[in-house]
């Protein structure tokens, strides 16, 4: 974890299926049914219509064993499909591994990411962790996404647009980074 935005450093050691240099991203909250794919679809639906899907590699899991193998919470997948998105993605737990498979572990709330902070073996490691909403660009922000899961379809679709305004700042900040991204 960085505390400005300065401070963090572009990794290309993975590859993707093209050859090309990937940025692999995962989007980390607690049961992976709501936030991260909630997450996960904006960011992916993003970089597709930027045409740069060849450029990243994009997941998401949940700090929590509640929900694995379980489609996004219907509530999700519905705000979602409002933006003609669509989430097949099947839960799944963080795991240790996902520090050495991504460059980028983006957590939607501070219990998540001491979660996942409590995993981290090295500095290494624990640069690669920070919350979703710190690329945003508006500083009054609150850097957490709420969780719905105990609200309404409203609340819902107010996850899923804070989401698609964080996947946008976020590859805003990736691109003013001046990285080759190509298709």
């Amino acid at each position: 974890m960085v505390e400005d935005r300065s401070e963090i450093e572009l990794p290309f050691e993975k590859q993707n299926r093209k050859g090309k240099q990937s940025i692999r991203v995962l989007f980390v909250c607690l049961g992976n049914i709501c936030r991260s794919p909630a997450a996960e679809g904006a960011f992916l639906d993003l970089i597709q219509k930027r045409n740069l899907e060849s450029s990243f590699f994009v997941d998401s899991c949940g700090t929590s064993r509640y929900h694995i193998g379980e489609l996004p919470d219907p509530r999700t997948r519905q705000a979602a499909r409002k933006r003609g998105i669509e989430l097949t993605h099947k839960a799944r737990q963080f795991r240790k591994e996902d520090f050495r498979d991504f460059d980028y572990i983006l957590t939607m709330d501070k219990s998540n990411q001491k979660d996942v902070l409590y995993l981290a073996s090295s500095d290494e490691e624990r640069k690669k962790v920070q919350l979703f909403r710190f690329f945003q660009k508006d500083s009054k922000k609150d850097f957490e996404v709420p969780d719905p899961y105990y609200g309404t379809l409203k609340d819902f679709d107010e996850v899923q647009n804070i989401v698609s305004e964080a996947a946008e700042d976020f590859l805003d900040f990736l691109l003013s980074k001046k990285l080759d991204l190509k298709t």
